[in-house]
């Protein structure tokens, strides 16, 4: 491991030495992920997109894109976009990218189930502003405002993002 793993632990997520406050998946971490189950997948992630809002913020880094009126992320198992990102009009299941609130001004994008998605493993595991914390999230990560700009303007396409299988954080 290198400091700049993202590394999930019982305490929070450690990144460059220190340990930050997260939200996980209401159905903590798992070795058998599936749409739907509230989990976070277990094993070693990459992050391979940035995404923000750029009427709330600027871009946090040069590989930052700029998330639009009509960007929305499929996660539709019956269609060939599914786990990707899509624009609208797109008649299957999916999920808004330019929300009303504040949870997605600020994205990072994980390789979980991408680019050859498997239809029922899950889509979108993205690292994202939390709700409040302690608050469980789908199956992302959440973080603090503050602290995932902090690490967005800390870490690159590739970087790892690592869940190991803690029992301790099962639900």
């Amino acid at each position: 491991m290198t400091p700049y793993d993202l590394v999930l632990t019982p305490r929070g997520l450690r990144f460059m030495g220190r340990l930050y406050p997260c939200s996980i998946g209401k159905g903590g971490p798992s070795p058998d992920k599936h749409e739907g189950d509230g989990a976070t997948p277990c094993g070693v992630h990459r992050i391979v997109g940035m995404l923000y809002r750029p009427d709330r913020m600027p871009a946090p880094a040069p590989w930052a894109v700029p998330i639009g009126p009509r960007d929305l992320w499929s996660d539709d198992p019956t269609l060939p976009g599914y786990n990707r990102h899509v624009k609208a009009p797109f008649a299957g299941s999916h999920e808004r990218l330019r929300r009303a609130d504040p949870l997605y001004d600020l994205v990072l994008l994980t390789d979980w189930n991408w680019p050859d998605a498997q239809p029922g493993r899950g889509s979108a595991i993205f690292i994202h502003q939390w709700r409040r914390p302690g608050f469980p999230t789908e199956g992302c990560l959440g973080l603090s405002r503050q602290n995932l700009r902090y690490i967005s303007t800390h870490i690159g396409i590739g970087s790892r993002f690592i869940v190991p299988p803690f029992p301790a954080l099962r639900k």
